[in-house]
């Protein structure tokens, strides 16, 4: 058995404390050596835990990915120049009865030392910050459509059909209507009617039979005013975390406008894609390792000759979401028909949904060749799809043309051949 790392250290995080194994294998022998210590998780003994693995030459670490406990101790160790890598706990779990927290880091420790543990993807400080806020703001987000939810519900328990007549709740003229009905004035009709703006006058009728015979108590109105001062609240902080993301990613400005040349991607998911992949892709090694990484490659579960299950993982649980809004929008992209064609021969064969998920990976293959190569959006087989010949001509023209800003931004004259 071929030892990867002669001088290691297995490392089993908790709470409070962590309980770490070095392990030494002689050049001469293949029996290891072990030494074993436990340390607080403050940062005190944390350093000592960076002083201890110095004294002992061991600069490789492995440990789980448990919770968050595991950050503190990634921080200090990486600022102290010592190699962690963070294991998923699927792929050092111990044997049942045979697990504790003396023999789980001694554990964890073998098996790194002959290879076994497979590396989670880490990105730098200032992507996983950045990772943060566009992970806090996606909850914000969801906040915020539960409480519209809930805002909506509360009228219509309250015998207000309202959203049956209006498209938008939260329009001017629905908020006008909803302040008016939860105010302590008594209901007009005709000042009911002179809320109403623009193209909803010619609704009147349908909006004074919506809140005909509507009941809400004292009770009900305060509770649609909290429900609509947290919601009011929920979107200064989202205004507050844009701002922070928007200092943050002005750095990434030109990844971020190179993403954008890609149908179905904005402003915003280039910002979350960036927050979760970061813009190196030397740390995947390949198109098709961030493709199983971010959950949309299909899974093998094969036994016997007869395939299980083909569906794709679990993973990326941020990614994943945004890669396929973004393939719906691409396919609905009528200036770029290109990836709804590709839809559409896709969706004959394998249905709608499978559809959408290999353009999500198309669309996520395409972000690992062009950030690795700085290249904007220019698939090779972009004049071969069967489009009309004037659309082809366009492409062509607007390939062209991004093609002479791309080298001019790189210092060179196009000269014009005509």
């Amino acid at each position: 058995m071929k030892v990867v790392f002669p001088t290691c250290c297995g490392v089993d995080v908790h709470k409070s404390f962590l309980v770490a194994t070095i392990i030494k294998t002689p050049k001469e022998s293949l029996q290891p050596s072990y030494q074993k210590k436990r340390f607080s998780t403050f940062n005190s003994d944390l350093n000592r835990f960076a002083d201890w693995l110095h004294e002992n030459d061991c600069l490789d670490v492995c440990m789980e990915s448990t919770g968050k406990y595991w950050v503190p101790v990634f921080n200090i160790l990486e600022k102290r120049g010592i190699r962690v890598t963070i294991a998923n706990p699927k792929w050092v779990k111990a044997v049942k009865g045979n697990k504790d927290d003396t023999k789980d880091s001694k554990w964890i420790g073998d098996l790194f030392r002959i290879g076994l543990v497979k590396s989670s993807f880490i990105p730098a400080k200032d992507i996983r910050i950045l990772r943060e806020l566009t992970r806090y703001r996606y909850k914000l987000t969801s906040m915020k459509s539960s409480e519209k939810n809930r805002f909506q519900n509360a009228f219509t328990v309250c015998n207000v059909a309202l959203d049956s007549v209006v498209s938008d709740m939260f329009g001017k003229s629905a908020t006008a209507i909803t302040d008016y009905l939860t105010s302590d004035e008594d209901f007009d009709p005709q000042h009911c009617v002179s809320l109403l703006h623009r193209s909803l006058k010619k609704k009147a009728e349908d909006v004074l039979s919506s809140i005909e015979g509507y009941e809400i108590t004292l009770e009900q109105k305060c509770r649609i005013g909290i429900v609509r001062d947290h919601l009011h609240y929920i979107e200064k902080l989202i205004e507050r975390v844009d701002i922070c993301i928007n200092t943050m990613v002005e750095k990434y400005d030109g990844a971020i406008s190179l993403l954008r040349t890609i149908p179905g991607i904005d402003r915003s998911s280039a910002i979350t894609v960036i927050s979760e992949i970061g813009v190196d892709m030397a740390q995947f090694g390949s198109s098709k390792r961030l493709c199983c990484w971010a959950g949309l490659t299909p899974g093998n579960n094969e036994s016997a000759g007869k395939k299980k299950s083909v569906r794709i993982s679990r993973a990326g649980v941020y990614l994943k979401p945004v890669l396929v809004q973004a393939a719906h929008a691409a396919v609905k992209d009528k200036l770029n028909p290109y990836y709804a064609l590709k839809y559409e021969r896709i969706a004959k064969r394998r249905g709608k949904k499978r559809a959408i998920v290999a353009i999500a990976r198309m669309i996520l293959t395409a972000i690992y060749s062009m950030l690795s190569t700085g290249e904007i959006w220019n698939p090779v087989d972009l004049f071969k799809v069967d489009m009309p010949e004037h659309l082809k001509e366009q492409q062509l023209q607007k390939a062209m043309k991004q093609a002479v800003r791309f080298l001019e931004a790189q210092g060179l004259t196009v000269l014009d051949s005509a």
